[in-house]
């Protein structure tokens, strides 16, 4: 197939809203980087490499992981699990060779049910610059300063559900926002981020064996207003982030003819769309922007009833969605829901998608990363980059012309030479 670079290139058009107020183009503070949405203003990023070719570094982990590293400047803060989960641990690398510049770890001796495709410390660390928030699960979530002095903690009780949990904390100007769930108590809420304490609180469904959201809450503008938008179990639901308050909400989002509301996703939204997705085989819907209130009948654009798994998220470019859609990539026309293409990924993708000068990666289970163009006609494939093939379920962390790819083995920096 051709590779349509001038075509790609003037249909790309990102909204990039970033999380923290004094993020870098260059750093990547959150799990899907200074968007919350997986969107890199870089030029520059490497689309080709190998297990020797192109390799900065790499580092072996002592455990498996899904967690995203998360870079600002020369540091690399990533949370790793060992020891069966009784140590959460939060490392600080140093950029230029991976090396440990400091480890801050919770003993937790208490028990937490993870599915055995998950891991402890599923969930991404964020930053903004001067402290880094992790959350481990049952442990709670700490707050740290950038030479690894606790700063405050907060328990929030026991997580529960037979897949775990993985939402990652957002920060939000002076917020720190994360959807804790599913779990028997279920809750949106914000805390201040220098001191740990409460802001707002959103009590949200109630989780059970196939009902619960993993959806990591998206800041983004629209209009003339900021919200907070995610996607919980049946619907798609959208706040004012600095006092919680609902704005709007679409349902939709339920298994057709069954009881099973999964969402593992993060909505993705840009000025004029919002793409949210179920999983295990639930509905996805399209809604417009602008709405008050329940918006089902008035900006829903359409509604897919079945699907296949998802668990990645994928991005928003122009008027077209490109969906990791387990086990394949798809392009999905936002006006309509109508599916334009679809490219079988070997061994699938839990990841998610990471747009770039035109591009989009996204890694496979297997460790292969493929690099396509933003093209909505057809797949346009740029190049496919596999590693040792270790079992990859986190994301691409982009920042400064490296990508850093975390496998269940290693820790890999990937930069083109110079």
């Amino acid at each position: 197939m051709p590779l349509v670079r001038i075509a790609a290139a003037c249909f790309l058009a990102a909204v990039t809203f970033s999380l923290t107020t004094t993020a870098r183009a260059d750093n990547w503070p959150a799990w899907r980087g200074p968007t919350g949405q997986g969107v890199s203003t870089e030029k520059n990023l490497p689309t080709k490499w190998s297990a020797t070719e192109n390799v900065k570094w790499k580092i072996a982990l002592p455990d498996a992981g899904n967690s995203t590293p998360i870079v600002w400047g020369d540091k690399i803060f990533l949370t790793q699990a060992t020891d069966k989960g009784k140590k959460r641990s939060l490392y600080c690398l140093d950029r230029k060779d991976g090396s440990k510049l400091w480890e801050k770890t919770v003993e937790f001796d208490g028990k937490e049910v993870i599915h055995g495709t998950n891991t402890y410390c599923a969930a991404s660390p964020v930053t903004d610059g001067e402290r880094v928030v992790v959350f481990h699960g049952s442990a709670g979530m700490y707050c740290y300063d950038f030479t690894g002095k606790e700063l405050w903690n907060k328990k929030f009780g026991a997580c529960d559900h037979i897949w775990g949990s993985a939402a990652s904390p957002i920060i939000y100007k002076d917020l720190v926002i994360h959807n804790f769930g599913p779990h028997a108590t279920v809750f949106l809420i914000a805390l201040d981020k220098k001191t740990g304490k409460e802001v707002w609180k959103n009590d949200e469904q109630k989780a059970a064996d196939y009902i619960g959201s993993w959806s990591t809450p998206v800041i983004a503008k629209t209009g003339d207003r900021t919200e907070l938008v995610v996607s919980w179990p049946a619907q798609v639901k959208s706040y004012e982030p600095d006092t919680g308050k609902p704005i709007w909400n679409c349902k939709g989002l339920e298994k057709e003819g069954g009881q099973d509301r999964l969402t593992y996703t993060s909505a993705l939204v840009s000025d004029k769309y919002v793409f949210s997705a179920a999983g295990y085989g639930g509905a996805a819907i399209g809604v417009k922007t602008g709405g008050s209130g329940d918006v089902t009948d008035t900006h829903r654009l359409f509604r897919t009833a079945r699907n296949p798994q998802r668990i990645g998220s994928g991005v928003i470019i122009g008027d077209h969605a490109f969906v990791v859609n387990e086990p394949s990539i798809i392009c999905i026309d936002l006006k309509t829901g109508k599916q334009a293409w679809d490219k079988p990924v070997a061994g699938g993708s839990w990841s998610s998608i990471v747009q770039a000068d035109g591009k989009l990666y996204l890694t496979s289970q297997r460790g292969e990363t493929l690099v396509f163009a933003a093209n909505p006609k057809e797949y346009d494939e740029v190049a496919a980059n596999k590693l040792d093939g270790a079992t990859t379920r986190a994301s691409i962390a982009a920042s400064d012309g490296e990508l850093f790819i975390r496998t269940y083995k290693h820790l890999w920096c990937i930069a083109a030479k110079k």
